[in-house]
């Protein structure tokens, strides 16, 4: 059987630079210009057709394949963003943007998804059309539903879309996908309590705020222990709690943050009413008043069936069945292509990154993407493209 990735290995160098490139030149949410222009240079250099600004600075590009006429459309998805964070690696790729991290594998995600893009408009062993998405804001900004928002779909039209992430203490050469619900849905919610201020020395003459957000941090928790289906997963996690600027003073507000996560989203509004009625009722108890803010930052992830299915097998061609995990875990972090996912089939599937000893997670300063397996990552892209739009 012939697969993509004996050709992608003889441009595995340029990708592997492309790679390290862009993690050196990490940048947030909305504000991927240089990574943009970047990836739209690629593309162009490639012959491909290339749209730009969508969701600001998203790239969308386009390649028709023998039989254009066909009227079928591939998705294939990869994320641009960096994190907010300080890396403590010390080679010499990292990045040079202080406080700006590629902790999330970005970087490889578009150098994957370039890899896929070359291969495919030099080969276009397909009939129908390519739609390479090069999405901003994953990190809970909303790039997707942004996308979505702006009529990705309507202007490049998908059977079907097509998503991957790199998933570290999973072995090089192995991947993980699930059918139906595999990342949790998420939010982030702040809640601001106001009390009134008064000297240290004298809380009888106030209404502590501070004491009534550490109640209302409390109380949070009986949530998923007492609201929530014992059957069902949810997480309530406060992450954040910001209240006053002297030791003498007890001040006129605090207020505490985190983020909410459930599979399903029956639960994450179910969660937000408790809220609402935990705050308001814990703070009005004490004479104090409780204003939440609550915003869904990623829909439950859901494989369809047929997509995730078809995306395994595409796997298992490059890397053999036993090394395609097909009933993986639950994730409970979340994923904005669920946004995407919910309004055209398809699927996510996870790459092993590395199962080595001293390997971190993702989210971590000192995380690193493995560029052994951008070769495997952009034939699985490529290939999903091929038998998705196998010529007639």
């Amino acid at each position: 059987m012939t697969t993509p990735i004996d050709r992608i290995r003889s441009y595995h160098g340029e990708l592997t630079s492309v790679r390290r490139d862009i993690h050196a030149h990490p940048e947030l949410s909305f504000h991927e210009e240089r990574t943009s222009a970047l990836v739209a240079d690629k593309l162009a250099a490639w012959g491909i057709e290339v749209h730009r600004g969508l969701a600001k600075t998203g790239i969308v590009g386009v390649i028709p394949g023998r039989k254009k006429a066909s009227g079928r459309g591939i998705g294939l998805r990869a994320d641009m963003d960096c994190l907010p964070m300080h890396e403590r690696n010390s080679f010499a790729h990292k990045s040079q943007n202080d406080g700006r991290m590629h902790a999330c594998g970005h970087d490889g995600h578009t150098t994957m998804l370039l890899g896929a893009a070359r291969y495919l408009a030099e080969t276009r062993d397909f009939d129908g059309t390519v739609n390479f998405i090069f999405q901003p804001a994953e990190e809970g900004l909303g790039g997707a539903e942004a996308m979505v928002k702006e009529g990705v779909f309507d202007r490049f039209p998908c059977d079907a879309v097509f998503g991957m992430h790199n998933a570290p203490m999973l072995a090089v050469g192995k991947f993980a996908i699930r059918t139906g619900p595999m990342m949790a849905g998420g939010a982030f919610f702040d809640i601001t309590v106001v009390g009134r201020g008064a000297h240290g020395a004298s809380p009888q003459a106030g209404i502590d705020p501070v004491i009534v957000a550490s109640h209302i941090a409390t109380a949070l928790q009986t949530i998923v222990s007492r609201n929530v289906r014992p059957v069902d997963t949810a997480v309530v996690s406060v992450t954040r709690f910001q209240a006053g600027d002297a030791y003498n003073v007890i001040p006129e507000q605090a207020v505490i943050g985190g983020t909410v996560r459930a599979f399903d989203n029956e639960n994450l509004a179910l969660i937000e009413h408790n809220m609402r009625r935990i705050a308001s009722g814990v703070a009005s108890g004490f004479g104090a008043t409780a204003e939440v803010g609550f915003r869904v930052v990623a829909l439950p992830l859901v494989n369809d069936a047929a997509e995730s299915g078809f995306m395994a097998d595409a796997a298992a061609e490059l890397v053999g069945a036993d090394n395609v995990d097909r009933d993986s875990a639950l994730i409970m972090a979340s994923e904005d292509f669920s946004y995407m996912l919910n309004c055209t089939p398809g699927a996510y599937i996870r790459i092993g990154n590395g199962d080595e000893p001293g390997g971190c997670q993702v989210h971590n300063p000192g995380y690193d993407f493995n560029d052994a397996i951008l070769p495997l990552g952009a034939s699985l892209f490529a290939r999903l493209a091929e038998r998705k739009l196998a010529r007639t």
